[in-house]
């Protein structure tokens, strides 16, 4: 497997088995839990707006960075992290944003969940960067942005 920086979670490759299992690489079928149902999951999608603000930054070496989210790419490696620790660090950082978590817990392979929610956001000019975990998506909307984002994902839910 190679050496990973502790805290860091790299996913193999997941190869369709069928609707909702997949192998994890390991010669193990997984089968992915969490809500599939549409109108369940907006329905039920509960959004809270984290107190913090945070923001994104390009790095070579993440390396015991404290990072709310870690993604390698070709050109540097990208960390979401609070923006009080970045500016502490006098790192360089961009759209200080808030993150808005979606409390249902929604399958991975759930089908329309997050296009009908950015697709409504995006009807009221709000950009949104979204990051999906084991257990919930969320949501970094710009800071200035991110009440109405929450007004609106509740209404959603409302309705």
């Amino acid at each position: 497997m190679g050496h990973h920086s502790p805290g860091i979670l790299l996913l193999h490759a997941l190869t369709v088995g069928d609707c909702c299992s997949f192998s994890n690489g390991y010669n193990e079928r997984v089968t992915l839990s969490g809500e599939h149902d549409l109108k369940t999951l907006l329905r039920n999608m509960n959004p809270s707006l984290s107190r913090e603000e945070f923001v994104f930054c390009s790095v070579d070496d993440a390396h015991h960075l404290p990072a709310l989210a870690i993604y390698r790419e070709a050109e540097g490696t990208t960390l979401i992290m609070e923006r009080s620790e970045a500016d502490r660090r006098r790192m360089k950082s961009v759209f200080p944003c808030r993150r808005i978590t979606l409390n249902v817990h929604s399958s991975l392979d759930a089908v329309g969940f997050l296009s009908v929610v950015v697709q409504e956001l995006s009807a009221a000019s709000i950009s949104t960067n979204v990051v999906s975990a084991y257990y919930h998506d969320h949501l970094f909307v710009a800071s200035q942005d991110a009440e109405r984002a929450l007004a609106i994902l509740k209404a959603m839910a409302a309705n």
